[in-house]
């Protein structure tokens, strides 16, 4: 993320979310593998965390990927594409844990659809 807007907008919502979840900058490194330094570069939009961070701060805030980048969440829309709700039918029949690696995958893909279509607005 190379846009300075996006990610000082990014950190205030990790700051934020630190803070509702009460816990200390060292408190949240020590969750997602990385030094307090670090998560103070993320918080103040010096540096942008990778995607694997991002994913673990997502976890231990209770967010999805889509909230934590752009700060939007997806609302509730149905969904109009029958192949797609289908397998969304099937996907219910997995496991938990496999429940949670295909929501990731899906926040993920939305996250960088949406983070390149803000992006794309900002260089026009």
């Amino acid at each position: 993320m190379q846009d300075p807007t996006l990610r000082k907008s990014l950190g205030k919502r990790i700051k934020q979310l630190r803070k509702d979840k009460q816990l200390t900058q060292k408190q949240l490194a020590k969750e997602i593998g990385s030094s307090p330094g670090q998560l103070n570069k993320y918080e103040s939009g010096l540096n942008t965390p990778p995607i694997d961070k991002l994913l673990m701060l997502a976890e231990v805030f209770g967010c999805s990927l889509d909230y934590l980048v752009v700060g939007q969440s997806i609302g509730e829309a149905p969904v109009s594409n029958q192949r797609l709700a289908m397998r969304f039918k099937q996907l219910d029949e997995l496991n938990t844990k496999e429940k949670e690696v295909v929501i990731k995958m899906l926040d993920a893909m939305i996250t960088t659809s949406r983070l390149e279509s803000t992006l794309q607005s900002f260089r026009q």
